[in-house]
């Protein structure tokens, strides 16, 4: 049974919280207790969320309210009970935007989906929570988005601190294929986001993509999930339902449950919503991948994306997928290493093995692993919280001599101008038999202003290999390293080599400004093929 809710209990609103689980109004909000300390208010003329209270503390901010995006402005704001839930609709008066909350009883959660028939201006769809930085001062991965007197230099987003160290929201990111919890915390409470199931079905760029997580400022917490945006976007957007997804509160700062069960949702007509029989799956078997890398499947349409993780032996189950015809990837780490297809229809579990197709060369050197990431290269530790200029960075130049160095003394980036590494060298020994032509080969996994490798061996150089497709988003200096991936090859004649030491120079052909944003592009892996 669906009834709208319309009681009007002005004065126990004023004190913020219900007698038990359920709804009421005013004419100016709708009240939420969830009859388990959490009791928040919606805007009747906007859908912006503008108190959170917790156990009786107030965590919502002071300056903003909670809202998608910095809020949908004017829209149609509906309560109602549907069942034992209560759910809030927001349909924007101006933007291709319907919001959902939901409540459920006895839990401190708020349930949201967020439909979408068109692109959002400026370019983004996120949930945005502000809350107290009073209350919940610890940002995503500690104080790497804490900004609190420091000084923006790179954009405004990107702060360099007194003490040399520097901070930027994205590098509170991780790739959307492990990022299913997280949250900010405080000493009596923490508040997460939670992403479930398939929450990232109709998000974009696949199970590598990365974007804001929280940003700490002097009064505000800021809290996200972000489902799009231009951030080293890799596809178009998606349309439809994006989520469901959750925020929680709780009084430890243990995290929840990722697995959190929306299939309610099927009850609350809510549109774009498709419950599980009215989708496929696939099993099967991923083979060919080294033990020491991470198997990932990918399925990915215009429609919706999924992807998974393979046991240690190769086999796989996919998430429950809407119907469809998809592109099917299998990755090294992050390494692609072969595409099939799949056709998934509602009900039914298909099978599929794919194997990988990458050739197992001979090699006289390899610096790194051909595996979609940077992190063993000089580093690449570091990128993913920190700016390079940070002081903590360790130097960008350097040679590496094949034999007696290490991945970590290659550089993991090669910048076209300025104070980061502008070339890197590689000494090699070759003897009599090896003189003789070979491959050379050098994957990246980001690339920047047609940032793309120039390389020279003794008197021979390489032709360009041409501008990769461009990105048109900062990446190394906000802390992202997943692009396209593209590898290069050149063919290197045998007069370009001699008995004894040799030396590989690599740097950048492209464009750009001066210092960290001139052209730049990040390294995979780079190996002389025998």
């Amino acid at each position: 049974m669906r009834f709208l809710f319309h009681v009007v209990t002005s004065l126990a609103l004023g004190e913020g919280a219900l007698a038990a689980f359920g709804l009421s109004s005013t004419s100016s909000r709708f009240v939420v207790d969830t009859d388990a300390g959490l009791v928040f208010e919606v805007n009747r003329a906007n859908g912006d969320i503008t108190s959170l209270k917790y156990n009786g503390v107030e965590y919502q901010g002071t300056s903003k309210a909670s809202a998608i995006n910095s809020g949908l402005g004017t829209s149609t704001v509906t309560g109602e009970t549907v069942g034992v839930y209560v759910k809030i609709t927001v349909k924007s008066g101006s933007l291709p935007v319907t919001h959902y909350y939901v409540a459920k009883p006895k839990e401190a959660t708020i349930y949201m989906a967020t439909y979408i028939t068109g692109e959002v201006d400026p370019g983004e769809l996120r949930w945005l929570a502000r809350l107290r930085t009073s209350e919940l001062p610890t940002g995503v991965h500690g104080d790497v988005g804490d900004t609190r007197g420091c000084e923006a230099f790179e954009g405004k987003d990107t702060f360099k601190c007194t003490n040399g160290q520097t901070r930027c929201k994205m590098y509170t990111s991780d790739r959307f294929i492990d990022d299913k919890v997280h949250g900010v915390s405080g000493s009596r409470a923490a508040v997460w986001m939670i992403m479930p199931g398939t929450a990232y079905e109709t998000s974009a760029s696949g199970p590598f993509m990365r974007d804001i997580n929280s940003q700490t400022g002097g009064s505000d917490q800021e809290l996200y999930w972000y489902m799009n945006s231009g951030h080293v976007r890799t596809e178009p957007w998606r349309f439809g339902l994006q989520g469901p997804y959750a925020m929680a509160f709780t009084s430890l700062s243990a995290k929840p449950i990722e697995n959190l069960d929306t299939s309610f949702f099927s009850d609350l007509g809510i549109q774009g919503y498709v419950s599980s029989s009215g989708r496929g799956s696939v099993s099967g078997k991923a083979t060919g991948i080294p033990s020491q890398f991470e198997t990932v499947l990918h399925w990915h349409n215009t429609q919706a994306q999924y992807w998974t993780k393979a046991s240690t032996d190769g086999s796989y189950k996919s998430p429950l997928m809407k119907p469809g015809v998809y592109t099917m990837k299998l990755y090294k780490s992050e390494f692609l290493v072969a595409n099939d297809s799949m056709t998934i229809t509602a009900g039914q579990t298909a099978s599929k093995d794919i194997v990988s197709k990458e050739a197992d060369t001979a090699v006289l050197w390899r610096i790194g692993e051909f595996d979609g990431q940077p992190f063993e290269l000089k580093n690449g530790d570091k990128i993913t919280r920190m700016h390079p200029s940070d002081v903590r960075m360790g130097s960008w130049g350097g040679t590496y001599t094949v034999g007696q160095s290490t991945a970590k003394d290659f550089p993991m980036t090669l910048w076209s101008k300025g104070t980061g590494t502008t070339t890197a060298t590689v000494n090699f020994e070759i003897t009599e038999k090896q003189v003789k032509s070979h491959v050379l080969r050098i994957g990246t996994t980001l690339s920047f202003k047609t940032g793309r490798p120039l390389v020279k061996i003794g008197g021979w150089t390489g032709s360009d290999p041409g501008a990769p497709k461009l990105i048109d988003s900062r990446g190394v200096t906000r802390g992202a390293y997943r692009g396209y991936g593209e590898v290069y090859t050149w063919n290197v004649p045998a007069s370009a080599f001699k008995i004894g030491t040799n030396t590989l120079t690599v740097g950048v052909s492209g464009n750009g400004d001066a210092t960290w944003l001139s052209a730049n592009y990040i390294v995979d892996a780079l190996e002389l093929q025998d």
